[in-house]
């Protein structure tokens, strides 16, 4: 199709000067003016740009739908889509945007972290799965793009949330799954051997890697985390006697780079019997976070690492022992390590500010719940996303924010006991209810939430957004 289907002339008879920074461009029979600099906006390979540099002196005429061309320049001035946009059809736009070759600018308005309103969540949206398997990972890129393993599946969401595909694997079930991106993603199993790097596309696995372990059986993967340099992976040999941390190289086609924790087992040596079962990069202290648990007869005991990759060390370690985690996360935004007690289910955190001071936990609850063998924080996740921490308890989903006391120089000197949390149950969120939540994720302006014994995903966005 050519840039233009033809070109006209006003009725009033007025040519376009093509010496003035005023465009008039006629779309479908309507008329719209812009100007050259925004028209740029949409880059040098753009439809509109060839319309900005085509030195036209008539109007030129696009037979095009007006009113998604309306959208689109308004997306074009303000890097946003206007209020009006909700009564469109995504997929409309995405069409027209492709046509125009702004399809860029699109996913950038949809996927952008500032348009996550945390205290106005609502279920925009629920994405059905085939089969009967209830997905055990989900995974994001950070465009939004959305990978979920259910089953000996992987299902892909573009950015959009179109269903792109559905590959079969060569595992069971899959227990870690992590996006390199919207075509390709890291996945593992705790009872197969090898991290394998699938090509969800064309569906092939594109390479298989393992770790040589002392006793040359086969090694399970634990946990996959990365950072933007390295691939992270907690492997267990088959026989359940090591362990240690791979670190692959992201940008020289996953070349192994080092390998640190590891560890062999002796005896009842249960410390060294755990391996890391969740890896976290935590880029405000340029460590590797690896956390992993175990339940013996004297209940559950853990412990937490943080790794300095470049000399392989240990920085700081925290060994649980009285209410263990039942899950773990880091926010770099407020330089706070949050835990849920597996025993108690209370929140608790940690300030990372200060690694070598004390590091105790502070309960975020009313701390009055006795620690006994319920275990009333089973199966909890939580997880950080900007400056806003969520913990899920059984169906449910608290919403904890930091109230800030002071200014940010107070705030800098203030320990951990002077700072203060609250549960936030503004919004939406407070009416999830239903099932266990199994997995909780983020992806550019979505939360991503999948329960027991459900076939789907469900996505929560902000009322604000689109």
């Amino acid at each position: 199709m050519p840039p233009f289907a033809g070109s006209r002339s006003p009725s009033n008879g007025v040519h376009q000067d093509c010496n003035t920074n005023i465009v008039t461009i006629d779309v479908g029979g309507q008329l719209f003016q812009t100007t050259k600099q925004t028209l740029s906006l949409a880059g040098s390979k753009s439809f509109f740009s060839k319309i900005s540099n085509s030195g036209y002196n008539v109007i030129p005429f696009i037979d095009r739908d007006p009113e998604l061309f309306s959208i689109l320049l308004s997306l074009l001035r303000t890097g946003n889509l206007p209020s009006k946009a909700k009564s469109f059809d995504m997929q409309d736009l995405i069409f027209e945007s492709q046509f125009y070759g702004i399809e860029n600018l699109l996913i950038n308005s949809q996927s952008n972290p500032s348009q996550f309103d945390a205290f106005n969540l609502e279920k925009s949206m629920v994405l059905p799965l085939n089969g009967r398997d209830s997905p055990s990972a989900i995974s994001t890129t950070p465009y939004g793009s959305l990978h979920v393993a259910h089953g000996s599946k992987i299902t892909s969401f573009d950015w959009s949330l179109r269903r792109k595909s559905t590959i079969l694997t060569q595992f069971m079930a899959i227990d870690s799954l992590f996006a390199l991106s919207p075509g390709v993603a890291a996945a593992g199993a705790t009872d197969f051997s090898g991290l394998q790097i699938l090509d969800l596309d064309k569906g092939f696995v594109k390479e298989t890697l393992n770790w040589e372990n002392v006793t040359r059986s086969g090694s399970t993967v634990q946990a996959i985390g990365a950072s933007p340099e390295y691939l992270f992976t907690s492997f267990e040999s088959s026989r359940r006697n090591s362990n240690c941390i791979m670190v692959y190289d992201l940008n020289d086609d996953l070349r192994p780079v080092t390998e640190i924790g590891h560890y062999e087992i002796f005896g009842a040596d249960l410390d060294s019997a755990i391996p890391s079962t969740k890896l976290q990069w935590i880029s405000s202290h340029n460590l590797l976070m690896a956390s992993g648990s175990h339940s013996g007869p004297s209940g559950v005991s853990g412990n937490i690492k943080f790794w300095d990759i470049r000399s392989g060390n240990v920085v700081f370690e925290i060994k649980e022992k009285v209410d263990c985690f039942s899950d773990v996360t880091a926010s770099n935004a407020l330089g706070t390590m949050f835990k849920v007690g597996i025993n108690t289910g209370e929140m608790f955190f940690s300030d990372l500010r200060n690694l070598d001071g004390d590091n105790s936990w502070v309960c975020l609850g009313e701390g009055k719940k006795a620690v006994s063998g319920k275990k009333e924080g089973f199966g909890s996740k939580v997880e950080s996303h900007g400056n806003q921490v969520f913990c899920s308890k059984g169906g449910n989903l608290e919403l904890w924010s930091e109230v800030l006391i002071g200014g940010s120089d107070e705030k800098k000197e203030s320990g951990a006991r002077d700072r203060v949390f609250r549960k936030n149950l503004m919004g939406r969120v407070k009416d999830m209810g239903g099932n266990r939540i199994t997995n909780l994720n983020f992806g550019g302006s979505k939360m991503f939430v999948t329960r027991k014994d459900q076939q789907c995903v469900e996505v929560w966005g902000s009322v604000k957004s689109f």
